[in-house]
């Protein structure tokens, strides 16, 4: 198995979204589809990849915008996962509505995320990536970590030189900053960080260097 992670900036929010694949079998999942999904199954299109889950590192509208048309690509629909304790946002649009805007009607979450959850590519694969539930952004907030690649996508968690914001409902301050110390910072070093917008960066360079932290 050969992975490989592959990058589209997307949206109004410039949010990243990712796509997590194996080179031999062609497999990929979608993490954190936002607006724009027709750009996601383009290029999936275009390089003969297939489609076998959405991933979802939380709720709020522009991580979770796509997940609807990316699910509805197969039949049947992909499954989606998303932690329980993000459901409440998911039911709401992911709060669309309080910044003006709307989103795709969005399919059932059919994939429940735990913390330490280990999530092959498909169903009947075996594991790529480790589920860690680091809350404080928002109450169900999820980070992927795969080991074999050396990557953490960590949505709204952490950011180069930044943390997410904690003032929307659900959110508080010393929580992500907690779930910064224990499921992120316990990482190597070298550890490289996908976050859900902006560049990239890793481990040892936000323990140095983020004024937050």
């Amino acid at each position: 198995m050969k992975r490989f992670v592959e990058r589209l900036v997307l949206g109004p929010l410039s949010n990243n979204v990712y796509i997590l694949g194996d080179d031999q079998t062609g497999d990929v999942v979608v993490i954190d589809p936002g607006f724009d999904s027709q750009v996601i199954l383009d290029r999936v299109n275009e390089k003969s990849w297939f489609l076998r889950q959405v991933w979802l590192t939380h709720a709020h509208f522009d991580h979770i915008a796509g997940a609807g048309e990316i699910a509805k690509a197969d039949d049947p629909a992909l499954p989606v996962g998303l932690h329980p304790a993000d459901q409440a946002w998911y039911a709401q649009d992911g709060g669309a509505a309080q910044f003006g805007m709307s989103i795709p009607t969005l399919p059932a979450i059919s994939l429940s995320f735990d913390h330490k959850m280990l999530l092959g590519l498909h169903s009947d694969h075996a594991p790529v990536a480790e589920v860690r539930h680091a809350p404080g952004h928002s109450p169900g907030h999820v980070v992927f970590y795969v080991e074999s690649l050396g990557v953490m996508f960590c949505g709204d968690v952490i950011f180069h030189q930044g943390i997410g914001r904690t003032d929307l409902p659900g959110g508080d301050l010393d929580t992500l900053l907690n779930s910064i110390q224990t499921q992120v910072f316990s990482l190597p070093d070298e550890t490289h960080l996908l976050p859900g917008h902006g560049p990239e960066t890793t481990v040892g360079y936000e323990r140095e260097n983020n004024p937050f932290l």
